[in-house]
């Protein structure tokens, strides 16, 4: 069957089959970038650098080390973090941030300065909506 033209610039052929499969296209990121700890371990590699394991659980403070651990790997195969072991007695192992875990600085960098400007304004809506009796969602 041939494409016919795009209505509306929705996309036609091989291209719209794509955006049906992921209908948003920030979603990959978020699920890459913002599961659970995988933010909080890249800030703290990107603001204090190659840390080793125990200094990284340390700074966390309410994570286990499975999880940790687990994360850990995930950003490794993710390409976010270098791990670097140190064939020494005791074994050593260093994890740093990569350049592919850093350029996600500047974004970063932007939900902080959203944050500062309007967290107060979501805080104030949460505040409005409770006051209403609304029902928690």
């Amino acid at each position: 069957m041939a494409d016919t033209a795009p209505v509306l610039g929705r996309p036609t052929g091989k291209r719209a089959a794509k955006v049906h499969a992921e209908p948003c296209p920030v979603s990959p990121v978020v699920d890459l970038v913002f599961s659970r700890w995988t933010t909080p371990i890249l800030w703290l590699l990107n603001e204090f650098g190659r840390q080793r394991f125990v200094e990284l659980e340390r700074r966390i403070g309410t994570i286990t080390p499975k999880v940790l651990t687990q994360r850990l790997r995930q950003m490794e195969r993710d390409g976010l973090v270098v791990r670097t072991y140190h064939p020494e007695v005791p074994p050593r192992v260093e994890y740093e941030i990569s350049e592919l875990g850093l350029s996600l600085a500047p974004l970063f960098q932007h939900l902080v300065e959203w944050s500062r400007a309007h967290l107060d304004e979501v805080a104030a809506a949460r505040a409005d909506y409770d006051d209403r009796g609304q029902p928690m969602p």
